[in-house]
């Protein structure tokens, strides 16, 4: 197990380290970008094509809006989630577990801080360019571009920031990948049905409502819809500022749990 101290002493992020760990994961992308690539973006593009054609053969509009757009949009976040959070669990406890590469980057003046930092910030950056593969698909049916859609990309990578963190923390928690299973059905399907993006979360009873609005996934689906179809002012300002909330936190966890794994 690597040999790992922990400092309670708070400290300044090393922007240097924070930077090798970009560069060793952008270095490794490029031998393995094409699947990523495949995965990132057929998934919620299917999710797209299949609702928005089958659903809106039998519901035309949704909330005013063409239900293909309705999907299109709501997808982006999908493709948010998909994008950041799995490869996150996963990735996450293949190195540490099985390719030992957490070692060698630790032995290097980085710390579970400085790692975590880094893994995050490379998966929001993929993230907030796959995300738009919806998006992109449904301006190909019909969605009409709009100056907005030019503020997606850093909506995603704030998304994308929190769920990669969820992600590793996931990874840093759990003990075997198996569990994973657990974590998938119970907790991040539940999301991504909630979140508002295939249907208005006001026709769901309203403690399921509640539940919605609690979802970091929903107040990324309304931020991008709003983007695309026109920002409405202070609720807007409400789902910026939740998302990054909940980035932060999920960041401080993240980092709390790969101390943790380091460590023991």
């Amino acid at each position: 197990m690597t040999d790992v101290t922990a400092d309670s002493t708070p400290r300044r992020l090393d922007r240097t380290a924070i930077g090798g760990v970009l560069v060793r994961e952008i270095i490794n992308f490029s031998s393995y970008w094409r699947s990523t690539t495949f995965s990132s973006t057929v998934e919620p593009t299917i999710y797209l094509l299949a609702f928005g054609f089958g659903f809106g053969s039998l519901v035309s509009t949704v909330n005013g809006f063409d239900y293909v757009d309705f999907v299109g949009t709501g997808t982006v976040a999908t493709a948010v989630l998909f994008s950041s959070v799995f490869p996150a669990m996963f990735g996450t406890f293949v190195k540490y577990k099985f390719q030992r590469t957490y070692d060698a980057i630790l032995a290097a003046p980085v710390d579970a801080e400085e790692l975590v930092t880094g893994e995050a910030l490379w998966l929001a950056m993929r993230a907030s360019v796959y995300g738009c593969a919806p998006m992109l698909v449904a301006i190909v049916f019909g969605l009409d571009p709009s100056p907005g859609m030019l503020v997606v990309p850093l909506i995603n990578f704030v998304a994308g920031f929190g769920w990669a963190a969820t992600g590793i923390a996931i990874a840093g928690f759990l003990k075997g990948i198996e569990n994973f299973n657990y974590v998938t059905s119970a907790v991040i399907t539940p999301l991504f049905l909630l979140a508002g993006s295939f249907f208005p979360i006001a026709g769901l009873p309203e403690w399921m409502q509640v539940i919605a609005e609690l979802n970091p996934l929903f107040h990324c689906v309304q931020l991008v819809r709003h983007a695309v179809f026109g920002f409405v002012g202070w609720a807007d300002v409400w789902n910026a500022a939740y998302l990054i909330a909940f980035g932060l936190a999920a960041w401080r966890v993240a980092i709390y749990a790969m101390q943790r794994k380091l460590i023991d």
